[in-house]
């Protein structure tokens, strides 16, 4: 059996982390990418020796425009293949829109929107070609509803989630498959960073760990689901809203999460 290679964006913590493991301890090679490339190249350094698997580390930051053509023709110049695709790079923002940063804005849209869409642009012509391959786009619990307080990262999410599900319609019966991992709230370094820590969507909440959600969307990913929303009240959420008055669904999250 030929040996895969999973090509990871946002690999150097979180649920890219754990997928980056997951991968790793079922044989396949890795090409990891991440603006910290000290981190990137301490988990090469791990998964090499406990895997015997070849890691392939890349500094990028993908919130910049033209990067995933940067990325693309890396890899490609290392004569390097991905057979699995996953767009995992992604961040988010709280704050009400109007009084949010417009830099940090733009950087959230290139990399929740514009790096995936045109990676997966970039992987699956050939993909379709040979009649083989795997996408991950790492979608959200949030893109079934509307997000005040959070309104582009809702939104960016909800676009991941209706690119996926078309593209799945437009190449079935090619071999090839892409799925949309819905995870909801995790512990991972999301929540610093998009400075929820005290939001009632995090604070004393038991949620899933990185890895339960990264186990989950491999598997899902293997077995070609569309849509994998990850945990069953994140699942009876993400149905329900769609028999709910939009007006009631907007004011639930937003006391959710407020602080």
């Amino acid at each position: 059996m030929m040996k895969k290679t999973a090509l990871i964006t946002g690999a150097s913590s979180g649920i890219g982390l754990e997928l980056a493991i997951v991968h790793a301890a079922h044989g396949d090679d890795l090409i990891l990418v991440a603006r910290n490339i000290q981190k990137l190249n301490e988990l090469k350094l791990q998964l090499e020796k406990q895997y015997q698997i070849k890691v392939c580390t890349i500094e990028m930051d993908l919130s910049k425009p033209n990067a995933s053509k940067a990325l693309y023709d890396d890899v490609k110049a290392k004569n390097l293949k991905v057979d699995y695709l996953i767009n995992n790079a992604g961040f988010g923002d709280f704050g009400l829109f109007h009084e949010s940063s417009q830099e940090k804005m733009q950087q959230m849209m290139q990399l929740n929107i514009v790096a995936l869409t045109e990676l997966t642009r970039l992987y699956l012509p050939e993909m379709v070609q040979n009649k083989n391959g795997k996408i991950m786009n790492v979608a959200s619990a949030a893109a079934f509803q509307p997000g005040p307080t959070m309104a582009v990262y809702y939104a960016t999410k909800a676009y991941v989630l209706h690119l996926t599900e078309a593209i799945s319609n437009e190449i079935a019966n090619t071999g090839v498959t892409i799925t949309a991992l819905c995870p909801g709230a995790t512990i991972s370094g999301f929540k610093d960073a998009a400075d929820l820590q005290e939001s009632k969507l995090f604070k004393n909440k038991n949620l899933p760990s990185s890895k339960e959600v990264a186990e989950y969307g491999y598997r899902a990913m293997m077995n070609g689901k569309v849509v994998a929303i990850h945990g069953m009240m994140n699942y009876l959420m993400a149905n329900s809203v769609r028999f709910a008055p939009r007006s009631l669904v907007l004011k639930i999250v937003r006391m959710i999460q407020d602080k």
